[in-house]
């Protein structure tokens, strides 16, 4: 039978390919789209870290998701240190959340303090997802608008803490596959997992729609 890590990785599979392959991220990657697009997706980023982030407290002493808390993944003093660097000092006032943003994030919120093992799903499809893909998207902004390697701008995707990423995501894993829940419970967490990508791909979509490649 198949690891619960496993399971996850393979039941969201299509919807992991689908919020990857976003006409918006492929546009952003292949240099098409200007460092606002870059900008305004950094913002928006801001605010679903924000909801993942913010009752960590109560969640590090939860049976089910206290093991997966580990302040090392924590993104967001990067992500408000690249908004320094892309928007300037002031860049709180003119922050704004696009509707599937909000809707992102308050699903993020809900599952924090309603539900745990919910909320371990968007831990997962986000966390595993910057230390993987998100390492592509800084190459290619470094490249394409000349962040400092490493540096302010692209500072989301470095994780200091991680000495070596890949042994990370396989203890990561493993944490999962013990994961102290039934299987009925691990259908939903899975079921959570569909639902992040879904999430993910309305940003996408939404920022697709706000930076269209003019014809």
């Amino acid at each position: 039978m198949d690891s619960f890590s496993t399971l996850i990785r393979t039941a969201s599979h299509e919807q992991h390919v689908e919020a990857e392959t976003s006409t918006f991220m492929s546009d952003l990657l292949g240099g098409r789209l200007g460092v606002d697009a870059y900008t305004r997706y950094t913002e928006q980023l801001w605010f679903v870290y924000a909801a993942l982030e913010s009752g960590t407290q109560a969640l590090a002493a939860d049976p089910v998701t206290g093991p997966f808390i580990r302040p090392e993944l924590f993104r967001l003093a990067a992500l408000e240190r690249d908004l320094t660097h892309l928007r300037g000092p002031d860049w709180r006032a003119t922050l704004t959340a696009l509707p599937a943003t909000e809707a992102y994030a308050a699903r993020v919120a809900e599952c924090a303090r309603t539900w745990p093992a919910g909320y371990l799903a968007h831990h997962y499809t986000r966390y595993l997802g910057d230390l993987s893909g998100g390492q592509i998207i800084r190459g290619r902004a470094e490249k394409t608008w000349g962040f400092e390697r490493k540096g302010d701008g692209v500072r989301f995707y470095v994780f200091e803490g991680i000495a070596n990423p890949a042994a990370f995501k396989r203890g990561y894993r493993e944490l999962l596959d013990a994961v102290p829940v039934d299987d009925l419970e691990k259908q939903r967490i899975v079921s959570e997992c569909k639902r992040a990508f879904t999430l993910n791909t309305d940003l996408f979509r939404a920022l697709g729609e706000e930076f269209p490649l003019s014809a």
